[in-house]
């Protein structure tokens, strides 16, 4: 039986900004909290977290099974590690999507049906990543898929439960995080490259190559700052996000430098971090202005 460190680091708790930064910054998007509904935007948090916490083990889970895990580099793989059978994983990762699916059914019961099907749309595009007789993951659509789930529809998602409505703001902040959390993914899978290609997991990455990757890597990194300037026709606090530069530097230095395999693990966390700073500093900013 794994243990309980080994099933925290089978959440992949580095991957959490990817679901806490949508929260904070589709909240800062309404500007004035005042019209925030609280408990709701906690309720679209357990969402967030326990849905990427749910793809982790399910993807672990999928991955596992099929043998992509054996020859892996980074977090720790429950089932392709044999620390605990897949049967076991796959009830965690249902779990997972059964909270966030109860939280989600009380929010569309006190906001709007509509959004049962956006989540069920959720639960299936978590789940038919890595599993299914065939992946979307594993034709380098993941990264798409990332942008739609964790950008727009966890951002605009929130701005819509908590206030009732959705504007341009939230729009371009929801792109700035999709771009993001994509780039968290596209340099996870520019470290698996090899090991993708040998057990024909065919990424994006696997399809741009290794030089094509780091060029998107960077792109997308450059997006949140591009927006933080955008976001001066709402207000000029909105470039408080600028102030996540720096780390957004320190992320794509790795990439820039050639590093491979383990050499990129560092970058993975960095962008998370770049993700949640810029989140919280641009919501700060647009509540300020």
């Amino acid at each position: 039986m794994a243990t309980p460190k080994e099933w925290i680091q089978g959440a992949r708790p580095r991957t959490l900004p990817n679901a806490i930064a949508p929260v904070i910054v589709g909240v800062g998007a309404v500007g004035d909290l005042g019209e925030v509904a609280w408990w709701k935007a906690g309720l679209a948090l357990i969402v967030a977290v326990a849905f990427i916490v749910g793809v982790n083990f399910a993807n672990d889970y999928s991955d596992g099974v099929r043998g992509t895990d054996d020859d892996r580099v980074g977090p720790m793989r429950l089932v392709g590690s044999r620390a605990a059978s897949a049967g076991a994983v796959k009830r965690a990762a249902f779990a997972c999507f059964a909270v966030g699916a109860l939280c989600g059914l009380v929010l569309a019961v006190t906001t709007a049906w509509w959004l049962v099907a956006i989540g069920a749309i959720c639960i299936a595009g978590a789940w038919f990543y890595t599993g299914g007789r065939k992946p979307y993951g594993y034709i380098g659509l993941g990264e798409v898929a990332v942008f739609v789930f964790f950008g727009l529809v966890a951002v605009l998602g929130t701005q819509f439960v908590v206030s009732g409505s959705i504007d341009w703001v939230g729009l371009l902040c929801a792109i700035a995080v999709g771009s993001i959390s994509s780039a968290v993914l596209v340099v996870n899978n520019l470290r698996d490259i090899p090991s993708d290609t040998e057990s024909g997991k065919v990424t994006l990455a696997v399809r741009l190559g290794d030089k094509r990757t780091r060029v998107l890597f960077a792109v997308l990194l450059a997006v949140p700052p591009v927006v933080s300037v955008a976001l001066i026709g709402a207000t000029p606090w909105a470039l408080l996000g600028l102030l996540a530069a720096p780390l957004i530097w320190a992320a794509y230095l790795p990439v820039r430098r050639g590093a491979t395999g383990p050499r990129l693990i560092p970058s993975l966390g960095i962008t998370g971090q770049a993700m949640l700073v810029w989140a919280v500093l641009t919501a700060v900013g647009l509540v300020i202005g």
